[in-house]
């Protein structure tokens, strides 16, 4: 499989080896092509390229940047890009002023969520909300004394939430489908609760969600 990756962070780094390391071939996006000079000699084989290109090139497309510029991020990389391509989005509407109490601030109302306004910016994309409740340090087969943990999704395109079902699996992950991109509403908040412990504590070992039934 070619996988795109849009944005060149912790995140974009973290899954685009992960790709690389199962087997995947990879681009990685980014506004400053020096800043991965490192990453891309720890990771020979991926190829670095401006986002609209990389997005251009997977079959899966990674949205992972910073979720006040994903829209923005998007608009560069153009919709025919990631038309009718699955789009992981690891990404959360962090931003909306400083931390009540440990709690991070969300520019999205509690009745929407940004994965919602990305889907309506970009009809012909098939957005699967994923990655965006967990540390980037866990992203890819994470070690827990209690087992897989739990990856949260949702997505209107049931093809694509396929494809990235069997991507979280193979990172070892157990896979919740919450349904519909509504969902996110609700995903996209899980993000503010990991987060809790780094943020108003200063503790930010290794934890997840899991989903027991």
């Amino acid at each position: 499989m070619k996988v795109g990756v849009i944005g060149s962070g912790v995140v974009g780094q973290t899954l685009a080896a992960g790709f690389l390391k199962h087997g995947h071939s990879v681009a990685i996006g980014t506004r400053e092509p020096a800043k991965l000079a490192d990453w891309a000699g720890r990771n020979p084989g991926a190829e670095v390229k401006s986002f609209a290109e990389a997005a251009g090139f997977g079959d899966v497309v990674v949205l992972a940047v910073g979720g006040a510029v994903a829209l923005d991020a998007l608009a560069v990389v153009g919709a025919a890009a990631i038309d009718g391509k699955p789009v992981i989005d690891a990404t959360n509407p962090i931003g909306g002023g400083p931390p009540v109490a440990g709690v991070l601030s969300y520019f999205t109302g509690q009745n929407e969520s940004l994965m919602e306004r990305l889907q309506k910016a970009f009809p012909n994309a098939h957005f699967v909300k994923a990655f965006n409740s967990v540390g980037a340090g866990q992203m890819v087969n994470p070690q827990f004394a209690g087992g897989r943990p739990t990856m949260f999704i949702c997505g209107d395109s049931a093809h694509a939430k396929k494809a990235v079902s069997d991507i979280c699996d193979a990172f070892g992950w157990d896979v919740a489908d919450m349904g519909a991109v509504e969902a996110a509403r609700a995903i996209e908040p899980l993000c503010k609760l990991w987060c809790i412990p780094g943020v108003g504590k200063g503790d930010w070992s290794a934890h997840a969600f899991k989903l027991l039934t």
